[in-house]
């Protein structure tokens, strides 16, 4: 007896409490009426309607959500009005708003896709919303443009990610923007570079297929794709993409460079010799593709024509600081290469100092264009001043060494 009595006693205190829960939520609702009926205080009714669909039992609520769409469309015409009359308006907000409208409208096509208790489905609002999203969809697109501009990449990949998505999504079947929008590989592109920017690897790699579609900017994705492969310790792939990149832009620096990197840091010269070969055949003006062939002869033991190349680009341009340093060091070898040798020291002895001497005025204009790479050019020009009899000379760089060790 006493048990239900508690029953009734409890079902008195819920019944209360539920009616007011209830009638709270009702008159919150038909405040958000009157707002969006008077154009006022639309953004309070999107936080409002907003709030009510986090409880999962609003959720198949269509006044709420229309009450949210209603809120949502009136601020982004609002908006798009003065910015058409060109009065002061916070051209972020539109975007922001058009992002917002879409979040919500996919969200709702979701439930408005799901079967009844029959497994029937009925659409009711797929057609309206679709047309609705499809007016605005543009200014996702440049919504994310405007935000790279502002350096805010975050948001910048939000819109563009809800831009290419929308090509995979049920409701917009309809419009076929996969096969129809010239668009989407630069949109994919441009989410990519934000998320480069961000050091998201994900996000760089989650439309990699169609931002390699974009022409325009094939050249910089690839390149993306190799740092990226690379930040994820994925050496083998951003190896080939690197060689992928060198083969469609033989003359772009970037996958030149990266590759000789890679070859150099194995020591496998054969492959740098034959790469840059190929640089240099691409653009035999290429400077920088001289510049490493030189420095690949002397890592090789090919000093004299190491020296041929170097000499000849100072010719052509005397501030190539490493072709000086080059110059020098491929007559600094050629010497400590005969200095090597015990036979026939006499009659050498000479050839060597020839080739110090030679050595010396490219090492010390070296020394001038880069004074802090004291590790480049201490010890060849110590060896130069000692071999030379150069006594204020090498006094001052034996006091440069024993000072940085």
């Amino acid at each position: 007896m006493k048990k239900s009595i508690l029953i009734i006693i409890c079902s008195l205190l819920f019944f209360p409490l539920c009616n007011l829960q209830v009638y709270a939520q009702k008159k919150e609702i038909n405040e958000a009426i009157d707002k969006v009926k008077a154009n006022k205080n639309l953004d309070k009714v999107e936080a409002s309607m907003t709030k009510l669909l986090k409880d999962s039992a609003n959720r198949h609520n269509e006044k709420i959500w229309n009450l949210l769409f209603e809120s949502l469309e009136k601020q982004y015409q609002s908006g798009n009005e003065k910015l058409y009359l060109k009065q002061k308006y916070d051209t972020a907000s539109l975007f922001n708003i058009a992002s917002r409208m879409y979040t919500a409208m996919t969200d709702y096509d979701s439930i408005d896709a799901l079967p009844d208790k029959k497994g029937r489905v009925k659409l009711k609002m797929r057609k309206q919303n679709a047309s609705t999203l499809n007016t605005i969809r543009p200014n996702l697109f440049n919504g994310g443009i405007y935000f790279i501009g502002k350096q805010n990449y975050k948001q910048a990949y939000a819109l563009f990610d809800q831009y290419i998505s929308a090509a995979e999504m049920p409701m917009f079947k309809s419009y076929n923007y996969s096969s129809k929008d010239k668009y989407l590989p630069t949109a994919a592109y441009w989410a990519a570079y934000c998320g480069y920017k961000m050091n998201d690897a994900k996000k760089v790699l989650h439309n990699t297929y169609l931002a390699l579609k974009d022409k325009q900017h094939h050249e910089s994705m690839m390149q993306y794709l190799s740092a990226t492969y690379m930040l994820e310790k994925d050496t083998a792939r951003s190896v080939e993409t690197l060689k992928e990149g060198f083969h469609s832009y033989p003359t772009s620096s970037y996958f030149f460079a990266h590759l000789i990197d890679y070859y150099s840091g194995k020591a496998d010269w054969k492959k740098a010799n034959e790469l840059t070969d190929k640089a240099i055949q691409a653009n035999r003006t290429n400077a920088t593709a001289w510049l490493t062939k030189s420095t690949l002869l002397i890592n090789t033991g090919d000093y004299e024509h190491s020296f041929l190349i170097a000499d000849s680009l100072l010719k052509r341009d005397s501030t190539m600081t490493d072709a000086w340093l080059n110059a020098g060091l491929a007559k600094f070898n050629m010497g400590v290469n005969l200095d090597k040798n015990p036979q026939n020291v006499r009659q050498k002895r000479q050839l060597i100092l020839k080739y110090y001497k030679e050595a010396l005025p490219y090492l010390e204009q070296y020394r001038k264009l880069a004074p802090k790479e004291t590790s480049k050019w201490a010890l060849p020009l110590y060896t130069i001043y000692l071999n030379l009899n150069m006594g204020k000379q090498f006094d001052e760089i034996d006091k440069i060494l024993r000072n940085k060790s």
